[in-house]
């Protein structure tokens, strides 16, 4: 009997393990110049548009859908509409079924969020794209409530905002101040703050936490580069070349690969932190690539590229093993804020 069912045990295990691949990755991602945002799937070969979700409460206004994040449990989904009169809002969604059911309003331009592992609190960054370049803000958002318990004042124009792996610490960049700041996640405090780079004119645009180390890594666009920063020794450790203004950043969860959209170069890079170099470099479909969500697994990149004037906008998928290209969706116009909502089951 045991020779008989070995066999039969085989296939039933090959047939879940078939299954398992069979399960799409799902991502959620919003076209700023069309107040929408797409599901998207990818089963490993083809990408499509599941659902078109229409958000904003302004008929005659474009809102501006901007970031995007996912709860850690999965059950929701929230969205930050930016161009509001004058202040934007953030906005909670139910997966699933992406019924909208809360909002709160927030500061100028609210761009970029996390929640946090430790506080379960959203930590948005209030960009101030178009104020007068004085210090911006952090806006700290209870989620069941929806109720905004703190704002923290950082540095002007800041942007993304990004949270350490235990939760405890919350990281931006001020884009205009060129500066990197830590918040205290629990008591909303700036405990740290640290240039960058020495030089005028670095602008950065994206900070992004190493999730074994305790290293954060920021795009300097304007000086094509990604700063590697030590946070023990509260310095800059290591500087690595990227040519083409790095505008977002995303890391394997093992640590390995960092993928950062290079907006003036319409590419994606992908580099070794081992050996801290640039080790491949992907054409995006179309021009102005934004956002990086990297799956769970550390298989792919789903990278929003906004394309230019009335292009439609996209989400191209890049193997990181591979470094191609793997597939390819058209959104709306102008995607950006992206984030994946399950990898692969």
């Amino acid at each position: 009997m045991t020779i008989l069912r070995a066999p039969l045990l085989f296939l039933l295990l090959a047939g879940c393990w078939r299954l398992a691949l069979a399960q799409p990755y799902y991502a959620y991602v919003a076209a700023e110049s069309e107040d929408e945002v797409a599901l998207i799937s990818f089963d490993g070969t083809h990408a499509r548009v599941e659902k078109t979700i229409e958000v904003g409460s302004i008929p005659t206004e474009i809102e501006g859908p901007h970031g995007l994040t996912v709860s850690r449990d999965g059950r929701y989904w929230y969205l930050s509409l930016a161009h509001g009169q004058p202040y934007g809002k953030l906005v909670k969604y139910a997966t699933g079924t992406d019924q909208a059911l809360a909002a709160v309003e927030l500061g100028l331009f609210p761009a970029t969020m996390q929640e946090s592992a430790l506080t379960g609190l959203l930590y948005v960054a209030n960009f101030d794209l178009h104020g007068g370049g004085g210090p911006g803000t952090v806006s700290i958002v209870e989620p069941a409530a929806m109720i905004e318990v703190g704002r923290t004042t950082t540095g002007s124009m800041p942007h993304g905002s990004r949270l350490s792996a235990g939760g405890d610490r919350h990281y931006s960049v001020a884009m205009m101040s060129g500066e990197l700041f830590e918040i205290d996640a629990r008591t909303f405090a700036v405990s740290r703050r640290l240039p960058t780079h020495l030089q005028p004119g670095s602008k950065p645009t994206w900070v992004e936490p190493h999730p074994l180390r305790q290293l954060v890594y920021v795009a300097n666009s304007g000086r094509d580069e990604i700063a590697e920063i030590d946070l023990d020794a509260w310095e800059v450790s290591r500087r690595m070349a990227a040519t083409g203004a790095p505008y977002n950043l995303g890391i394997t969860p093992d640590g390995r690969y960092l993928v950062a959209t290079l907006k003036a170069a319409a590419a994606t890079g992908i580099f070794d932190l081992v050996a801290g170099e640039e080790i491949a470099r992907i054409a995006n479909s179309r021009e102005i690539p934004h956002g990086i969500a990297i799956t769970a697994d550390g298989a792919y990149a789903f990278v929003s590229v906004e394309g230019v004037g009335a292009q439609p906008g996209a989400v191209d998928i890049l193997d990181i093993r591979t470094q191609h290209v793997v597939a390819v969706v058209e959104t709306g116009r102008q995607a950006g804020g992206i984030a994946i909502w399950n990898s692969g089951g």
